[in-house]
């Protein structure tokens, strides 16, 4: 980081500083200019407890951080040069990361569940290229409902339609530093993806983590309300986070043998395909995220694989020696980029390690493939696999892995505690 300029111009009055939380949500600071240097050498303090908060800010006593050891601080240090928020002069934006008040990696940070997974990447010569989709919804923030209708999927005259909101997420977003690629309406009204350009796995995860704050705060500045909850229609599509994956080394796609798959991608694959149902709670960490998990809804309930083929949970595309890659399809919108890539990679570096070799290709309906591993189609089975796996603790680290495992199980209790509107509509009056 030594080499980054953290330096902001006169005209900048504050710099907007903060970090992923333990769902992702990035959660800082907003610090005058005349206080960063200060910030810039000996950081900024805040709560260890950011890490165990669920999304809507409750905590609860973990083994880590409690009411005994008094939820002590920990500081944020700026990893990214500000950058001005093109709709808010005078304010910078910038990514930071965590530090215990020892000078040492916060034990519960997301994050490094990740950075441990690249410096195994780097112990092994192999850059780990990531291309992150993600799919939200454009809402009414008054009726919390789509301000279109009807399904326009790809519609160039939707898409203008929404080039008011969507125009400058895709510009701005990229003049701050995040390289969109394209964006297009999905498949329900209100619900747009957007693409942005596969780079190292670290900074594909920061930028996750960037992407959906900055999104939300540009939605809401032209008169919408951004959600990338993984089903808020259970009727209507949901929202996914799809991953591309390819494996570099010397500038080369090791993953591309002549624009086909290679034989270290296929072991990549493998070891995707191994791990698929056991990290689930790393891809889709609520109730709600499960709800995506039907048949024939192009989310993914097994981990079958195939040739561009949008039926299957990991999707092979092959074309020139740079587009070769490997997509996984089973995470929602709303998970945390770290935990999900920090698994997916360990999977796949296993692979490559072991030598895995996947099943056979899936050529046709994998919905209906009985010969695929099914993967948890509900939190409880999520957890109950999670728990289960040494493979999961050891990737997001014990401490935390407990913390993600304690949240889901406090949202099952959560949601099946609650009377639901349609309990009420079909039996409150019937009986």
């Amino acid at each position: 980081m030594g080499n980054i300029d953290f330096s902001v111009p006169d005209h900048i009055h504050a710099v907007s500083l903060g970090v992923g939380d333990l769902n992702g949500i990035m959660r800082g600071k907003r610090v005058p200019s005349s206080h960063w240097d200060t910030i810039c050498r000996q950081g900024n303090a805040l709560s260890i407890a950011l890490m165990a908060l669920d999304m809507t800010c409750d905590v609860w006593d973990t083994p880590y951080v409690n009411f005994d050891n008094g939820y002590p601080d920990m500081h944020m240090f700026p990893i990214t040069k500000p950058v001005e928020l093109p709709w808010e002069p005078g304010v910078a934006f910038c990514m930071a990361r965590a530090e215990g008040m020892d000078h040492k990696p916060v034990a519960i940070d997301p994050r490094n569940a990740l950075v441990r997974q690249m410096e195994r990447a780097d112990n092994m010569g192999l850059d780990i290229q990531v291309g992150t989709e993600l799919e939200f919804y454009l809402l009414d923030p008054e009726t919390l409902q789509p301000k279109d209708s009807g399904i326009q999927v790809y519609s160039l005259s939707r898409a203008a339609e929404l080039e008011h909101v969507l125009g400058p997420i895709r510009q701005q977003i990229n003049e701050i530093g995040i390289p969109i690629e394209q964006s297009n309406p999905e498949y329900a009204a209100g619900q747009v993806e957007v693409n942005i350009r596969y780079d190292s796995a670290l900074l594909a995860a920061d930028r996750v983590v960037m992407f959906r704050s900055l999104v939300k705060q540009l939605a809401h500045k032209h008169g919408y309300l951004a959600t990338f909850m993984a089903k808020p229609f259970f009727d209507q599509s949901g929202s996914g986070f799809h991953t591309h994956y390819s494996v570099w080394q010397g500038g080369v796609n090791q993953f591309s043998d002549g624009g086909k798959l290679s034989a270290m991608g296929r072991s990549y694959l493998a070891g995707l395909q191994k791990r698929m149902a056991e990290t689930a709670l790393c891809g889709t960490a609520t109730p709600n995220g499960y709800r995506r998990r039907q048949p024939y809804s192009f989310c993914p309930i097994n981990n079958a694989w195939g040739y561009d083929n949008r039926t299957v949970g990991l999707r092979v595309i092959e074309g020139s020696d740079s587009a070769v890659r490997v997509e996984k399809r089973d995470a929602s919108a709303d998970c945390n980029p770290y935990f999900l890539l920090a698994s997916e990679i360990a999977a796949g570096l296993d692979g490559i390690e072991q030598n895995m070799q996947p099943g056979d290709p899936t050529m046709g309906d994998a919905y209906a493939d009985e010969s695929a591993d099914p993967i948890p189609l509900n939190i409880a089975d999520a957890v109950k696999q999670a728990r289960a796996s040494e493979f999961v603790s050891s990737v997001c680290g014990d401490d935390a892995f407990e913390i993600l495992a304690q949240q889901a199980e406090r949202e099952i209790e959560f949601v099946s505690s609650q009377v639901t509107p349609v309990e009420l509509t079909r039996y409150l009056t019937n009986f």
